[in-house]
């Protein structure tokens, strides 16, 4: 029988957030010293919060070992080369873990839709990508698959909102706009998409994005659970005294105007 969920508040998340982080760095040092390659994908409907679970997960690792993986479409010269290539070179290399935001289902979600291409490119991506991601687990790579799933209601809140705060709006893009219009068209073609990609080897694991604080943490919690990682810290490194220096006069450039105070009360 699973666990009950626990219940979280605003306090509680903070202090679980920063938990799953310190496991989060225990997992780096196992990547690191053992020299595992992961490659996390994280798809879902737009809006969803798959940025913010990367942010969160990268915020205290190190971003030469966890790495983010979000890339512009593709080029004239891309959009020429067999389709998995412009990704096979982000995969991480031993010793690395790759979050990709977005990834290579973007043939099976927004270019089918769309109609960015062909329905016999789409076929072909449906018997192709089981292939690619054999050929990713059997040299030994952890390929790990999340699918944010939002509600039709929360999705157009989350609009609404990038819309009218102007720290969100340049979030708000063509493919939002377009993807508010047609929730069921890409329900169908995300359906289509689990059908032949959902396999034992490379399973896709759903994340209900409705609410962001639990959608992060279920999703690092998942994460973790994933990989068999140890604890390679060790004990923390001792400081020693610093050595008595000489006072020694630097010749600043001048400082910027201090436009803001500190005070513990405001």
């Amino acid at each position: 029988m699973p666990d009950s969920p626990a219940l979280i508040g605003p306090r509680s998340y903070k202090r679980e957030l920063a938990r799953l982080q310190g496991e989060l760095v225990r997992l780096q040092c196992w990547i690191q010293e053992r020299g595992v390659r992961v490659a996390v994908l994280f798809e879902g409907r737009n809006a969803a919060g798959k940025g913010g679970v990367i942010r969160q997960i990268t915020h205290r690792t190190s971003k030469r070992v966890f790495r983010t993986v979000a890339l512009p479409k593709p080029t004239e010269r891309e959009r020429g080369e067999w389709y998995f290539q412009r990704y096979v070179a982000h995969l991480p290399a031993a010793g690395e873990l790759a979050l990709f935001d977005r990834s290579w289902y973007n043939r099976a979600g927004v270019e089918r839709v769309m109609g960015f291409c062909s329905p016999a490119e789409v076929e072909r991506f449906y018997r192709d990508c089981p292939r690619f991601e054999r050929l990713l687990v059997d040299s030994g790579m952890r390929l790990i698959k999340y699918w944010f799933e939002l509600s039709e209601a929360e999705q157009e809140r989350r609009f609404e909102a990038r819309r009218s705060d102007a720290r969100k709006v340049w979030k708000l893009s063509e493919i939002d706009l377009a993807e508010r219009l047609r929730f069921d068209e890409y329900a169908g073609a995300f359906d289509a998409m689990f059908g032949h990609c959902h396999t034992a080897f490379a399973p896709w694991h759903v994340v209900d994005a409705d609410h962001k604080p639990l959608a992060r943490l279920n999703c690092i919690r998942h994460l973790l659970a994933q990989l068999p990682y140890e604890d390679l810290l060790g004990e923390p490194a001792e400081l020693p005294p610093r050595p008595k220096a000489e006072e020694v006069a630097v010749r600043l450039p001048p400082r910027i105007p201090a436009r803001y105070r500190w005070s513990a009360d405001a």
